[in-house]
Formats: C-alpha cells, sequence, structure tokens
C-alpha cells in the first residue's frame, strides 16, 4: 500500500514544520468513510477508494488529511490551542496523475485570534513554496465564504437559497446554474396541492404529519431512511427555492460583488464601497476580513502576487471563512489548497466549538515543477 516514494526533497519539507513549530503526525491510511461522505464535498466525494471492514464499517484509503487529524485530535483529547504538521501519502481518483500521491501541509487548531492565525496558515504555505521553488513566482488568491454569505443574508436571501450558493461556492459551474436558477426560478417539479400549500407555508409541523399519515398509508416505516420532518424541511427548502425570485437590483448586487477581483490591499476598501453603495451590511465578516488582510500584510505578502476574489471559494463542504490557493506565475493547477473550518470538529464530534484552519500542498506538482527548471 506504501509503494510511492516521498519526494526527494521532503526531508527539507520535515524541517520547515519543525522550525514552524508544529508537531508531527501520521494518522492511519484507513479511515472511516462516513466523515469524508458527509462533509468533504462532492467533488471529493466521487474519487474516494472505499472498502469494508469485517464488521461491515465503511471504510476509505484516506483522501485527504484535515479530517484525520481532526478526528485524532478529539479522540485524544488534546489542549488547544495545538499546531499539527504532516507529511504522507493520500489516495483518490484523478483525472491527471497518479491516484497515490504525497500531501503535506499544518492543521492549526483552537487559536481564538481568527485574523492572526488565518495570516499565519497563509504565510506559512507560501514560506514552504518559497523553499522548495526558489526560483518561481508564486501567486496567491484568497476567498471568504463567510464575507459570501454575509452578502446573502444582507439581500434578504432565505435559508435554502442561502444554503444552496453555498454549497456551490468553489464550482463554477454549479455557481453558474444556482444564479440562473435564482433569475429564472424552475417551475417544474410541482407538489401534489396539499402537500404544495403546506410547504409554501412553512408549515413544518402540519407538513410533518401529513407526510407521516401517508407514510402510514403506504406502510412505509417512518424510521426509514429519512424521517417524516426530514422530508417535510426538504419540502419546504424546496418551495421556497422554487418561490423566489431575487430584484433586478438585488441580483445585480449579487453579481458586483461576484466580480470583485483586486489586490488583497485594496480588498477591505472596495467591499466596503461596495457594501455601502449596495446598501448591504457585512458585520464583523468584513471587519474579520480586513484584520486578516493587515495580518497577512505584516508577513510580508504585499503587492500584486496577492489577491482577493470574491468568487473563489474551494469544493470542500466544511469551510467556514477564509479559502486560499497558491499557484507558480498563473497556471491553473494551485500548489497549495487551504482554508477556515470552524465548524468541523463539533460536526466530527468534539464537546466544545475548537475552531480551526489549515493548508495541504501538493508535493508531487512541486516535484514535477522543480524537474522542468532542471
Amino acid at each position: 500500500m506504501r509503494g510511492a516514494r516521498p519526494p526527494a526533497f521532503a526531508d527539507e519539507v520535515v524541517a520547515l514544520l519543525e522550525q514552524r513549530g508544529v508537531g508531527l503526525v501520521d494518522v492511519a491510511v484507513l479511515q472511516p468513510a462516513d466523515p469524508f461522505l458527509d462533509m468533504a464535498g462532492e467533488d471529493l466525494r466521487r474519487r474516494i477508494f472505499l472498502t469494508e471492514s469485517e464488521t461491515g464499517q465503511t471504510l476509505c484509503l484516506r483522501p485527504e488529511f484535515t479530517i484525520p487529524v481532526c478526528l485524532d485530535h478529539i479522540a485524544s483529547q488534546a489542549g488547544t490551542p495545538r499546531r499539527y504538521g504532516y507529511l504522507g501519502e493520500v489516495f483518490r481518483q484523478r483525472r491527471d496523475g497518479g491516484n497515490e500521491f504525497f500531501q503535506a501541509g499544518i492543521e492549526d487548531l483552537g487559536d481564538g485570534d481568527t485574523a492572526a492565525a488565518d495570516a499565519r496558515s497563509v504565510a506559512d504555505a507560501h514560506a514552504l513554496l518559497a523553499l522548495v521553488l526558489p526560483k518561481r513566482a508564486l501567486s496567491v488568491t484568497l476567498g471568504d465564504q463567510a464575507i459570501f454569505e454575509a452578502v446573502l443574508a444582507a439581500l434578504g436571501l432565505p435559508r435554502g437559497w442561502r444554503m444552496r450558493l453555498a454549497r456551490a461556492f468553489g464550482s463554477k459551474a454549479m455557481l453558474e446554474a444556482a444564479l440562473a436558477d435564482l433569475a429564472n426560478p424552475p417551475r417544474n417539479g410541482q407538489l401534489p396541492p396539499p402537500v404544495a400549500t403546506l410547504a409554501l407555508d412553512a408549515d413544518l409541523d402540519a407538513l410533518t404529519t401529513h407526510i407521516a399519515a401517508d407514510m402510514e398509508k403506504l406502510g412505509l416505516s417512518a424510521s426509514a431512511s429519512r424521517t417524516p420532518a426530514d422530508i417535510a424541511r426538504r419540502l419546504i427548502e424546496k418551495a421556497q427555492l422554487r418561490s423566489v425570485r431575487l430584484s433586478d437590483e438585488a441580483f445585480a448586487a449579487l453579481k458586483t460583488f461576484l466580480a470583485i477581483h483586486v489586490p488583497l490591499s485594496q480588498a477591505a476598501g472596495a467591499l466596503q464601497e461596495f457594501a455601502s453603495s449596495a446598501g448591504l451590511a457585512l458585520g464583523s465578516a468584513l471587519d474579520t476580513f480586513a484584520a486578516r488582510a493587515e495580518a497577512v500584510a505584516g508577513h510580508g505578502l504585499t503587492g500584486d502576487a496577492v489577491h482577493y476574489d470574491a468568487a473563489f471559494g474551494r469544493p470542500l463542504d466544511y469551510y467556514t471563512g477564509l479559502v486560499f490557493e497558491i499557484a507558480s506565475g498563473h497556471s491553473e493547477r494551485p500548489l497549495v489548497g487551504g482554508g477556515r473550518y470552524d465548524r468541523l470538529l463539533t460536526l466530527l464530534g468534539a464537546k466544545g466549538q475548537i475552531p480551526g484552519v489549515g493548508f495541504s500542498v501538493w508535493l508531487d506538482r512541486i516535484e514535477a515543477l522543480r524537474g522542468d527548471a532542471s
């Protein structure tokens, strides 16, 4: 299973991780599959290698490190703040390259200073690339899930639409499809009159009772698969999606926001100008953004090589704030991907909220670039 060899510069990477004050960990290759299937995002879910234990538990080969590191942290009941570093193999189906490859990275757990921890994560990732690719120009792209969700809330979108658009953040195709539906809501798939009325009225209790009665008539178990309440909630969400059409003014504001793409040094001002002109209040999300931008600049990451792209996200469902990638020049393939995941550890079973931010580095892509330069 461990047939691949680490890259020749692996020792340099490990030394840098240790210099950055992280504890190196080695998590199990076989992992419970459910956390990845529930939280990792549609793109990664399609690429996971699944297997089954002797007891029937669904397992998978480790497709990434963030979730396993967080699970091990919870199991060890370790205190925070704590920083974990790693270098090891991950396994996933890929369109290009091998299905078994090496990643390295840092997971930073429990630091309550969001702006400082975010900036440190970006700086650590940039320092790692600068070490192993000293002659390559690096470009950093930052997005912010929290800013995007704050704009959606300020525009008055109902919860169902906010959830759909938030899930699409990070996928250009999914976001464009969602925006097209928002501009012209689909009318297909109409519900039967009794159900449609209850769903449009968002009468959860009455709709749940109605669905439970129908299931009983059909001889379906109310505990099988989804419960009547789960079905009712989903139907209400779908009814809201079909019934909402954003005003032309609000839709134009959303498109204007998504078009913001500026150097990070100008980003807080651009967001403030957008919010003022659109009459929107972005609240604490904008304050956090501005503090992070200042902290990133404090690490020496300034100039045109560091950009904020309002439409930029990463296709993992657990991100809650900062998202970022670093590439070599204008390459479309990132060398680093990372972001903030403040809800993840709670969803994985932590008793209290533990904020987190981290990044992973594709070492095989770095190896290819080093080969090109030799």
